[in-house]
């Protein structure tokens, strides 16, 4: 677990996932075995860890409280969601890549603005980082009543992804503050027309949990 005060993490595909919980747990299981099966019979396998593209609200009650859903879902595209159109153009990537690469790992989340360098300010006042990295960021916002979030804790970097399989996404912050200020939705067409598909409901939001 993060310690207050400790700068943000920056994730690559070098960081070795901890699992917290059963679902970690055997995600982790599955990546070995895809890898194993790769190793031991030379099936072609690309393993794309997909950040946050779902548009049901978030699991945490402070949270959903706390933020408009979709001033939170803007947010993360600095750092852990990915629009769903873009996860689409990165799989069929993916499918025509695997198999020249053979094996690999890859974050797919949006590009995000910040660099390592920012890591210890992020978790401090994430805020200034993004009005340096995103000039103009908080006008859009003011005129929503928007907040950015105090500090962010962990970035996902999706560089590898960009660079081995070719991969643009389209969807990022930078984007969707475009997009707002211009009156349009930033989700894009795609994530639109597929809309919720639905959870379990349970009394602590729209995701099955265990006691």
């Amino acid at each position: 677990m993060p310690v207050p005060g400790d700068p943000a993490a920056w994730i690559t595909e070098g960081v070795r996932p901890v699992p917290r919980n059963i679902y970690g747990a055997t995600k982790v299981a599955a990546e070995d075995l895809c890898e194993l099966v790769h190793r031991d019979h030379g099936l072609p396998v690309l393993i794309l860890r997909t950040s946050r593209f779902f548009p049901e609200g978030d699991d945490r009650d402070d949270v959903r409280a706390a933020y408009e859903d979709l001033n939170l879902k803007v947010n993360e595209l600095l750092y852990r969601r990915v629009d769903l159109e873009d996860v689409v153009s990165v799989h069929r990537l993916a499918i025509d890549r695997a198999p020249e690469l053979g094996f690999g790992r890859y974050i797919i989340s949006a590009t995000t603005p910040f660099e390592p360098a920012d890591c210890a300010e992020l978790r401090a006042d994430a805020a200034a980082v993004v009005r340096r990295r995103v000039p103009g960021y908080e006008e859009v916002y003011a005129r929503r009543g928007w907040r950015m979030f105090d500090s962010i804790e962990r970035v996902y970097d999706s560089a590898l992804a960009r660079e081995q399989l070719g991969w643009v996404p389209r969807h990022d912050f930078a984007a969707a503050i475009d997009a707002l200020a211009a009156g349009e939705d930033p989700r894009s067409e795609l994530a639109r027309a597929v809309g919720a598909k639905g959870y379990h409901a349970v009394s602590t939001g729209p995701y099955t949990v265990r006691d």
